[in-house]
């Protein structure tokens, strides 16, 4: 009769030390922190020619991630987004950094400022 008690004891014991584990883990998994552009292109022929793809594959390359991208925004309150808007996601904000301080960042930025203005900013996503 003892056995069978001691079995079940420490089965429990089991999965709470586990559920405390994977508790713990999820506590320490950081939120994403998410880049919105709104760009303005004063050359839209130009801007999705010399710029956007090169931008698109730096910013893969770097480790974000595209959530939304394009022309087709919608205003529900307020005045209207620009024409475009580009939303990423992050694991976290020194990569954004580290993107925007690369010597490859600031050599295509100066091509994206010849057929556009942005306008740019983070916000850290809500952990899950």
């Amino acid at each position: 009769m003892k056995t069978p008690f001691t079995v079940a004891l420490s089965m429990f014991a089991g999965a709470a030390l586990g559920a405390a584990a994977v508790q713990g883990l999820h506590a320490q998994a950081k939120p994403p922190i998410y880049y919105v552009a709104e760009i303005d292109a004063t050359n839209l022929d130009a801007y999705t020619k010399e710029y956007a793809p090169k931008a698109q594959a730096l910013i893969k390359s770097m480790g974000g991630r595209f959530l939304a991208a394009g022309q087709n925004v919608t205003a529900i309150e307020g005045a209207p987004p620009k024409p475009r808007v580009a939303i990423t996601s992050w694991d976290s904000m020194d990569k954004i950094q580290a993107w925007r301080n690369s010597a490859e960042y600031k050599d295509l930025r100066k091509i994206g400022d010849k057929y556009a203005t942005f306008r740019s900013f983070t916000v850290e996503g809500l952990p899950q």
